[in-house]
């Protein structure tokens, strides 16, 4: 078998074999396919697609090039998130105990942040002592007792998808929905998951900015998660502005501790309802969403989400005072309020510029070596569809520094605000399921 003969095959518009794709896979994780091959490999697949088999066997292919995440010792119906990011996205810190609440085991494998703000980890590290440095066993057995534990990734899962990832990201190949899909397939399928809930995010703050573009990238993931015996929803949810009101470390803690009580954003809640919902139908723990949404609602009103949070942060070395006082987590020294510079309706937050102002001050990683300042951040007063008067704050600057005009500066060209009245964004576009 010859690479030059898969590339012209794909490049013809032919389907790859299993064998092909193997070959292919194999030997550039290995460094047997050299990097030009590669790269026009993807430029192929990046002109003339792949259909389901194929995808669902380079991702097969992926998962099988590095360690895979045996949780067979769990008890019950393991179900995983994955959202494809967005600005203020508190889900999971929700998600977790939430679902956890009603017995559904939730194994969480999460990573650092790159970008706006910190990754599910350091948004839990806000909360003092707490940490993710336990043995498989322990976590394991945590699982098990409390049904929610997470976990740092782990070095070798997929290394073909990384080494692969980091190519397209030069060649111009990023953009591609199967290898968009197998990429992200490939890790939550290795994480050893029985079931997978996604939220595929669509708009200006997401990867995928228009709708088709991300209900196409939503139905490659269902029918990949299925093809290969996963159980597969998804949510294309809306990220045209941020996600709920808090965009920063410990103002996120904060606001999914407020939203576990039930009192958080109403997108915020609206969303996590929905994809709660999902995961508690795909573990077998209600037979209808309806019926799941409603549990969920019960465990926000009576405290046992909220409890379950506390349970989950003790066990992982975190103060589990932080759910009734949020001050035991690090503070900004500085508040600064960005006024209105006249009155009118929020007609525009573009999500992903109020994402690098967070940035600006210290909230996220510029690269891999920057340390996160968890205290600072943003706090929303206004959101699209809102009445604002002139002088009235539309968001609350959280910093450490003396200095922020350069953020105001930032914050003010990326937030509109019109004479007409405009109506908040549709929140949840489209679900997807494996029917």
């Amino acid at each position: 078998m010859r690479m030059y003969d898969i590339i012209a095959k794909k490049r013809d518009g032919y389907a790859l074999t299993k064998e092909e794709i193997d070959f292919f896979v194999e030997g550039y994780t290995n460094g047997e396919v050299p990097d030009y091959q590669a790269s026009a490999l993807c430029m192929a697949i990046f002109f003339q697609d792949m259909n389901d088999e194929e995808r669902a066997n380079i991702t097969t292919a992926m998962v099988n090039s590095g360690d895979t995440i045996d949780l067979s010792p769990i008890e019950g119906i393991k179900v995983d998130k994955h959202s494809t990011g967005g600005v203020g996205d508190t889900t999971t810190l929700i998600l977790g105990p939430l679902v956890a609440s009603l017995d559904v085991p939730v194994a969480k494998m999460s990573g650092r942040g790159l970008g706006h703000t910190g990754g599910t980890i350091d948004k839990l590290e806000a909360v003092p002592g707490f940490h993710v440095e336990i043995d498989k066993s322990q976590f394991i057995d945590l699982v098990n007792s409390n049904k929610l534990s997470v976990i740092g990734q782990t070095g070798n899962l997929t290394p073909a998808d990384k080494k692969l990832y980091g190519l397209r990201d030069v060649t111009a190949t990023v953009n591609s929905i199967p290898l968009i899909a197998s990429s992200i397939m490939s890790k939550k399928i290795a994480a050893g998951a029985d079931a997978i809930v996604l939220d595929v995010k669509t708009g200006a703050g997401a990867f995928m900015k228009s709708l088709e573009d991300s209900k196409a990238l939503a139905e490659a993931m269902v029918r990949i998660g299925n093809h290969v015996g996963r159980n597969t929803m998804a949510v294309i949810s809306d990220m045209n502005q941020p996600l709920g009101r808090a965009i920063g470390n410990a103002l996120e803690v904060e606001e999914a501790i407020e939203t576990l009580k039930g009192n958080g954003p109403e997108d915020l809640t609206e969303l996590c309802l929905t994809l709660g919902s999902q995961m508690v139908v795909l573990a077998g723990k209600a037979d209808t969403l309806d019926e799941a949404r409603q549990k969920l609602e019960e465990n926000m009103k009576n405290g046992k989400a909220l409890e379950k949070f506390g349970t989950f942060l003790k066990s992982q070395g975190g103060d589990e005072r932080v759910v009734e006082d949020p001050s035991v987590m690090p503070k900004a020294s500085k508040q600064f309020e960005l006024n209105a510079k006249k009155s009118g309706y929020v007609s525009d937050i573009v999500a992903d510029e109020l994402g690098t102002a967070a940035m600006m001050l210290g909230a996220g990683r510029a690269t891999k070596e920057s340390e996160i300042d968890l205290a600072v951040g943003l706090y929303l007063n206004k959101k699209v569809g809102d009445y604002v008067e002139e002088g009235e704050s539309l968001l609350t600057i959280y910093a450490n520094q003396d200095d922020v005009e350069d953020v105001k500066e930032k914050l003010y060209a990326n937030i509109t605000i019109s004479d007409e009245k405009v109506s908040a964004p549709t929140l949840i576009h489209n679900m997807v399921t494996g029917e």
